[in-house]
């Protein structure tokens, strides 16, 4: 509770979440324009390099584009004869420490999440509720096939690009997704029906 309250007070994790949704939907096509092909040239990179090349040829150009700004200006001040300073001395004064408030408050997201994921997983592996297992069971049988077409990257280029575009596609046919999801719901719970009737103490247990 203490945790939700500080999220709420400074309001950084309702600002990244907008920020966010922003992206996805493309509410600054020039800004989402940049990040989505960045994270595609990134990841397409990786399918050809290793991540140690990746990441030591991008601090290579990220060096190269600061070393060069800082010689130019530093030339230009020589010969305007004038006194600026360092070019990049705003963003070597802004304070990048976590304080202890922000690492006790994400440790604690992270353990919540964590010992939420055991929980779950005790759950499913140990049969508390077979139609859930069996659900995961099915799900862990497609993933086979899934690994056995694609590799992780791709599965990540896949996933980079869903997440640019079907926020999009949701919003301009929400109605039509909607009807479609609803009918390939209830043929779902239809079949899942007819399941826990068949099957002995599948039958889920009235709450």
């Amino acid at each position: 509770m203490q945790a939700a309250a500080d999220v709420k007070k400074d309001g950084s994790w309702s600002s990244w979440k907008g920020q966010a949704i922003d992206l996805l939907y493309w509410r600054n096509v020039k800004q989402s324009g940049a990040v989505f092909s960045s994270v595609l040239l990134l990841l397409f990179s990786l399918t050809q390099f290793s991540v140690v090349s990746v990441g030591a040829y991008l601090a290579l150009a990220a060096l190269s584009a600061t070393i060069s700004f800082r010689i130019y200006k530093s030339v230009l001040q020589a010969v305007q004869k004038t006194d600026e300073g360092h070019p990049f001395k705003a963003y070597l004064e802004v304070e990048l420490a976590l304080s202890q408030d922000q690492i006790s408050k994400y440790a604690d997201k992270i353990l919540l999440y964590t010992n939420t994921c055991m929980r779950e997983l005790r759950r499913l592996f140990l049969v508390q509720d077979l139609i859930d297992s069996l659900k995961f069971a099915v799900l862990m049988w497609l993933l086979t096939y899934v690994g056995a077409l694609f590799n992780g990257l791709t599965l990540l280029i896949l996933a980079v690009i869903s997440m640019f575009t079907m926020p999009v596609v949701y919003e301009k046919h929400q109605a039509q997704i909607d009807q479609y999801v609803g009918l390939i719901r209830g043929h779902v719970n239809a079949v899942v029906g007819k399941i826990q009737a068949k099957i002995p103490g599948a039958k889920r247990k009235e709450e």
